[in-house]
């Protein structure tokens, strides 16, 4: 008789500590996909879920990063199960992306003039002073603001 599968995650220590913050951001996101998006433009209705992935991982950034009060072992397991962006999080170690809304905003190949997203522009170098960019909502997330 062939062994059976299990799933069963061992959760590293310090998992405790920040496994209600997640479920609840797990349920603002289920929140957010099913949230009926009648009356929106087809983007909009993606803005919501983005917000609440960048929450999750800048929470965990935060966590690792600036207030060092998880280990790297759980730091890795969050990013292993999906619980934060790897690449995200990449971004904001390097200067100049530290405040960076979502990977989509530099990329060149979706906007205009392969140029980056409008939101990534400082604020008092732009003509209109409140932006939301198309694909995320974002109003700026420019680290020289």
């Amino acid at each position: 008789m062939p062994k059976i599968k299990t799933s069963r995650v061992k959760y590293p220590d310090g998992w405790e500590l920040i496994e209600p913050t997640l479920r609840e951001l797990d349920a603002k996101m289920r929140e957010a996909e099913n949230d009926p998006h009648d009356g929106k433009r087809k983007c909009e209705a993606l803005w919501p879920i983005f917000r609440i992935s960048h929450q999750k991982s800048r929470y965990i950034y935060d966590l690792f990063y600036r207030r060092k009060e998880i280990s790297k072992e759980l730091y890795e397991f969050c990013l292993d199960q999906g619980h934060a962006d790897r690449n995200l999080i990449a971004k904001w170690k390097k200067p100049g992306y530290e405040k960076l809304c979502c990977l989509r905003c530099m990329q060149t190949r979706d906007h205009n003039f392969a140029t980056t997203c409008v939101c990534r522009v400082p604020k008092h170098l732009r003509e209109e002073k409140v932006i939301e960019c198309v694909h995320c909502g974002c109003r700026g997330c420019a680290s020289g603001d």
